[in-house]
């Protein structure tokens, strides 16, 4: 089969991750597939070309650019697609007017997140007419999908659930060598606990509420420091709130890693403190390498995040109640690590690569036959 998954770019976050990880089963399933990136390439596309996995990118302009298009549409069209894959509103109507007349089996769309965006109106209008040319819409978690179509963003003919699914068998868990391996990196004691988190340095990650909620904790455990994995536009603010909040000497920004999953082994307990989130791919590989978590409970958190199973759920925005389930964790170290272990055991049945990469198979196929995750 040949698939053309189109993207905005191939940046380091969880949609592109995922992305990645799909179309590298893919290829090893025997289909030939493509990434057309909308914008740029982006810094993970060069895994992708390793694999003698074609990239390609339009380079769109700001407004309507019509060199992007007829670039896009030559592209999906020597490839001979028989899927268009998109990803996301923007790559899905940009794709869609790209592709007009050309037939193909099937157009599916995913969403990644919730659809939070504060000037989201024109985009979503747009996504909505061309969801006319679009077989199925999948969201990847169920508060997703009830929440796209309560918004009148998607019919709920059109819309499918699939979870994002991580390459569970690539992450082994947290050890006290890789702990203390991270704390030299960071010039700590050993004995330090280590607070971590791995997302885009943005408003929707509020890891200025995560500061504060860690201010409360350090206030209350000296012997702890937190890790901020990611860049973003906000990440130099960040640095001065750690300042201002007085905790800048034991909060850690680390920037853009390529070594995210050797990290994650090394911390004592991963924090998602998100306004609004999809899916995360971040909560699933915390949950892989069994690590306690505590996430705020928006969007699908709580679909992989059980609490007091697989880790602790806060409310978004409170950054006294998020230190609250911060120091539980740190006080119990026994009830820590078996809720970590139980997160392992849950993406091991649950958030395979595999078990996505079938449902969408389905999807491919053009199947009646739906499993439901």
């Amino acid at each position: 089969m040949n698939i053309t998954h189109f993207v905005e770019s191939l940046d380091r976050g969880g949609l592109e991750r995922m992305v990645l990880e799909l179309v590298k089963y893919q290829h090893r399933q025997g289909h030939r597939c493509q990434v057309v990136c909308l914008y740029t390439s982006g810094a993970l596309a060069h895994e992708l070309d390793d694999l003698g996995i074609s990239v390609k990118v339009c380079g769109k302009r700001q407004g309507f650019d019509l060199s992007a298009l007829t670039f896009a549409r030559r592209t999906i069209r020597t490839h001979a697609t028989d899927v268009l894959h998109t990803h996301n509103a923007v790559a899905h109507y940009q794709a869609v007017l790209a592709t007009c007349g050309i037939p193909m089996r099937q157009v599916i769309n995913t969403r990644h997140g919730m659809g939070v965006n504060r000037r989201a109106r024109r985009r979503e209008w747009l996504y909505r007419r061309a969801l006319a040319r679009t077989d199925t819409v999948v969201a990847v978690c169920e508060a997703a999908r009830n929440d796209a179509i309560k918004r009148g963003i998607i019919p709920s003919a059109k819309a499918r659930v699939i979870p994002n699914g991580i390459h569970v068998d690539a992450f082994q868990p947290v050890s006290p060598a890789m702990h203390a391996q991270l704390a030299h990196l960071l010039n700590l004691p050993e004995k330090t606990r280590i607070i971590g988190t791995v997302g885009r340095l943005n408003w929707t990650k509020d890891q200025l509420g995560l500061l504060r909620a860690y201010k409360l904790v350090h206030e209350r455990d000296a012997d702890t420091a937190l890790v901020l994995i990611g860049d973003g536009e906000l990440r130099a603010s960040l640095q001065q709130s750690a300042i201002d909040e007085g905790v800048a000497e034991s909060v850690h920004f680390l920037g853009d890693r390529n070594d995210v999953r050797e990290l994650l082994q090394g911390l004592d307990m991963f924090v998602l403190s998100s306004l609004s989130e999809g899916y995360s791919m971040a909560l699933l590989e915390a949950s892989a390498v069994a690590l306690p978590i505590v996430a705020t409970n928006v969007g699908g958190n709580s679909e992989i995040v059980r609490d007091d199973i697989t880790g602790y759920l806060a409310p978004a925005g409170n950054p006294g109640l998020l230190a609250d389930a911060m120091l539980a964790l740190l006080r119990n170290p026994q009830h820590a690590m078996a809720l970590g272990q139980s997160a392992r055991a849950w993406v091991e049945q649950h958030g395979s690569l595999e078990a996505m990469a079938m449902r969408y198979a389905q999807l491919y196929d053009g199947s009646k036959e739906w499993q439901k995750p």
